[in-house]
């Protein structure tokens, strides 16, 4: 069945983990000759050139956006909308569900964040949203059981569809004299870089003792509101602790082939995040697919995926569990491939062709039980 998908969400050129999912995602559903189009939703101060694919950009400045971010969508067959809280204009991004209220074509909405612990309007919301959509994606078993036990929704509509990941093969990276330690993705307050550099301040016994590397510009709307204070305060821990040396940080945003080529250099990967909500996280999810030994508190994608598979879990800002979890791979190669043999996770199922397919399946689903147009009351 051919679609014609229409994608309300973040995009490039905007750098953050929605936007280069659902540029991952229209890329990997048009591959197969689906056409498609995306409503580019910004906020203010973000790079506003053109970009292929982009048939309207929603402002979130601009009063009642939502209407003709509604009426783009409403030309396609069916409306996949990325939701995360925060993304889309009004109260805790309220406007979205404006948006699918003026749908006349079926909604597939793909849940990035189900808190475990939301506020009521967040709660409230989201079961809105739910219910006003034709289907739901959970990306991650934890986000499923979240939603189906914390809110009230339709289960009938919800799928658990696994984030996708880019194919990394490719030849091996030469790799330097020391260990190397990665950390990848938007840089911030919460992101638990300064718990790695003080695990890595308790290697300084190896020999060699591991470099770490810490990839990605800092998140825009960080940098909009503090500026690059929270770098900056990585910078003087690094040296206070005496790893200054050790530490490479690489604000450049990386192409496809440079991150590729970065992360099959690594030989663990560190995930060192505060969040204990965190249900979906496209670098975890990434290395996993990419066979590189994973070491990550216990937030619950990592826990899902990490569990019995190529990793290990240490609890929140703890570095010096986080040292010893980093010291048991560098020091033992008989764990690291136990590790890569319990990666069941990382197969072709997980690779983004595979992912667009479930989603394809999905919306034809959608669009084959709609008899004509589905019409909802607008606001």
């Amino acid at each position: 069945m051919t679609i014609r998908y229409g994608f309300l969400s973040t995009h490039p050129p905007t750098r953050c983990g929605l936007a280069t999912f659902n540029s991952a995602l229209a890329a990997h559903l048009g591959t197969t000759g689906i056409s498609g189009g995306v409503v580019r939703v910004t906020a203010r101060g973000d790079d506003l050139t053109p970009t292929p694919g982009v048939v309207h950009t929603w402002a979130a400045t601009t009063p009642a956006g939502w209407r003709e971010a509604a009426e783009v969508l409403n030309t396609f067959d069916v409306a996949v909308i990325q939701h995360e809280y925060g993304i889309y204009p009004g109260r805790d991004g309220g406007e979205v569900l404006s948006v699918m209220r003026r749908l006349t074509v079926p909604s597939l909405v793909v849940l990035h964040t189900v808190l475990s612990r939301p506020t009521p309007s967040q709660k409230s919301l989201l079961e809105e949203i739910v219910a006003a959509a034709g289907a739901v994606v959970a990306i991650t078993k934890s986000a499923y059981d979240r939603l189906l036990t914390g809110y009230t929704v339709d289960a009938t509509k919800v799928s658990v569809i696994p984030h996708g990941a880019s194919d990394y093969a490719g030849a091996a990276e030469p790799r330097p004299a020391q260990p190397h330690l990665l950390t990848w993705g938007l840089l911030g307050p919460g992101k638990g870089i300064e718990w790695a550099l003080r695990g890595l301040a308790l290697l300084n016994d190896l020999e060699p003792a591991p470099v770490y590397t810490v990839a990605g510009r800092t998140h825009p709307k960080v940098v909009e509101l503090h500026g690059e204070a929270y770098r900056a305060g990585l910078h003087q821990l690094g040296a206070t602790l005496g790893i200054a040396h050790r530490v490479r940080y690489e604000p450049a945003y990386l192409d496809d082939a440079a991150l590729a080529a970065l992360v099959r250099s690594a030989d663990v990967v560190v995930l060192p995040y505060d969040s204990t909500e965190q249900v979906t996280s496209g670098v975890l999810v990434e290395a996993v697919a990419a066979r590189i030994p994973v070491v990550a508190t216990a937030f619950p994608h990592a826990v899902e995926l990490l569990t019995d598979g190529p990793g290990l879990l240490v609890p929140h800002r703890k570095p010096v569990a986080l040292a010893a979890a980093i010291r048991r791979i560098i020091t033992k190669p008989t764990l690291a491939a136990t590790l890569l043999e319990r990666n069941g996770h990382g197969g072709p199922a997980l690779r983004w062709p595979a992912v667009a397919e479930q989603y394809h399946d999905v919306a034809a689903k959608l669009v084959s039980v709609t008899a004509g147009p589905v019409s909802v009351a607008g606001p």
